[in-house]
């Protein structure tokens, strides 16, 4: 949540949180981008007046943001209700648009809506094939044609799974930063490096796990 006004701040901090949800604040646009390049998050809630960058401008960077970074939905709270502000808002990517002065209630609900909206449809579970070898993403198990198990560390698995469910696509390195214990993109590195060695004919030219430059990773299985 990105709002200039502390107390409204403070008070849809501890009302959100004590409806279930995990809740980080910011006063201003520059302590936002600085939580965004260190933190995933599942949505933003955005203030438009405010000191220096106004929030839609701060929609406009999301946007252009590459991969799940930039997806994150995105709901404009502000006193500009007019239909114009509403439409300029949706214009620039917001996801939704509540105006001030508005019940604590419709804004939960508003959220849970978007929340349902961008919920990313089931990843199919089943093997996918790496040369002699085969990942099931279900049970995160790597093995060989002959039942034979390679160990994966939880790190490994959970980035394996990952790149497995966007098989054939870029997946931005700050998005794979969940499947290490350090959250770094230099982390990210070291744990692709490793997986290589495991599921790759000549790991210093993979064919399974590629780089792609200026982006991140991405798996091309057989």
């Amino acid at each position: 949540m990105v709002d200039d006004d502390d107390r409204l701040r403070d008070l849809l901090r501890e009302f959100l949180t004590g409806r279930g949800f995990r809740v980080s604040t910011s006063a201003d646009a520059a302590a936002a981008r600085r939580l965004l390049a260190a933190i995933s998050f599942d949505l933003l809630v955005l203030d438009v007046m405010m000191p220096g960058e106004d929030g839609l401008s701060l929609t406009r960077w999301l946007r252009g943001r590459p991969g799940q970074a930039g997806a994150a939905p995105v709901l404009i709270l502000t006193a500009r209700g007019d239909p114009d502000d509403r439409i300029d808002g949706l214009r620039q990517g917001a996801d939704d648009y509540l105006a001030k002065p508005f019940e604590p209630e419709e804004l939960v609900l508003r959220i849970e809506a978007i929340l349902r909206r961008s919920a990313p449809s089931p990843a199919p579970e089943g093997p996918v094939r790496l040369g002699a070898l085969r990942f099931d993403v279900g049970r995160g198990q790597l093995t060989d044609d002959e039942g034979r198990t390679t160990r994966l560390t939880e790190s490994e698995t959970t980035l394996l799974r990952q790149l497995a469910r966007s098989a054939h696509q870029a997946v931005d390195r700050w998005d794979l930063v969940g499947a290490s214990a350090e959250a770094s993109g230099r982390a990210v590195d070291i744990q692709v490096t490793r997986l290589r060695r495991k599921i790759e004919p000549d790991s210093a030219n993979p064919r399974y796990l590629r780089t792609v430059r200026g982006r991140g990773y991405m798996l091309t299985p057989d």
